[in-house]
């Protein structure tokens, strides 16, 4: 699609719209993952792109970003399509690359550079492992920007607990560089013991989580916030657990998700 296509089809739709785009359903897999169910999605479709693909336990939304899922990712995997028609459709970010100016206002283009932000659902029935989000700072050493994100755990999606609904954040007060350093060296073991330098949380449903650099989640389902940049910049460490709550994730563009 030429730039010319893009601006056509990007101002159609906000005509039709009325300054409002339409944005089609982006649903991402994790093959690391298992889906929570709570995404509304049919059970015939959980796995829809393949076992070896895993199940979708995301859906994106306002995303710029691509997904990096490895060798088997789609082109546009995790990118939201503007809807024209039913046989029309372009990307939000071709429609950022030619009209972010007249789509943010120069302003915010200046200033941040475009559409940095997206959203997304978040739901896996078993705890992700105790994970590191770098902050802009440790990121930029390899060309990289950070990743820190906030949670909500919304009544409306969280109507099971599953397996785990607790997440474990940061490191206890005390803990030395020495131990986490044993920690890693125990990679492959199975249970390396990071867990017990960290302090477990338990997940209430319509509550919010601060934006957190190491961490595992629960296995709520929740809405996450990723943001490029903003006020987004306290982090902590925090595990995924298996619970109710779908996050509400504001991801950064540029970071590999």
């Amino acid at each position: 699609m030429n730039e010319q296509q893009v601006k056509q089809l990007t101002t159609q739709a906000l005509e039709q719209g009325n300054g409002v785009f339409r944005l089609m359903p982006t649903w991402v897999p994790r093959s690391f993952c298992v889906p929570g169910r709570r995404l509304r999605l049919h059970p015939k479709d959980l796995y829809a792109l393949g076992a070896n693909r895993g199940g979708i336990d995301e859906r994106w939304f306002s995303s710029t970003t691509k997904a990096d899922n490895g060798p088997l990712t789609a082109p546009d995997e995790g990118l939201s399509y503007i809807y024209v028609s039913d046989a029309q459709k372009v990307t939000l970010a071709d429609a950022m690359d030619e009209m972010a100016a007249e789509l943010l206002g120069q302003e915010a283009v200046s200033k941040y550079g475009g559409w940095v932000m997206y959203s997304k659902f978040f739901d896996n029935m078993y705890p992700l492992p105790h994970h590191l989000h770098q902050s802009d700072e440790v990121a930029a050493r390899v060309g990289r920007v950070g990743k820190p994100e906030a949670y909500y755990f919304p009544p409306q999606y969280n109507f099971a607990n599953d397996t785990f609904p607790y997440t474990f954040f940061g490191l206890e007060p005390g803990t030395t560089k020495e131990q986490v350093i044993d920690c890693l060296k125990r990679w492959n073991e199975g249970d390396n013991g990071i867990l017990n330098l960290s302090k477990a949380y338990r997940l209430q449903v319509g509550s919010r989580s601060a934006p957190a650099t190491c961490f595992r989640c629960g296995s709520r389902s929740s809405p996450i916030i990723n943001w490029w940049t903003g006020p987004w910049s306290s982090r902590t460490c925090r595990r995924n657990i298996t619970t109710i709550m779908i996050t509400l994730s504001v991801c950064w563009t540029g970071t590999p998700m």
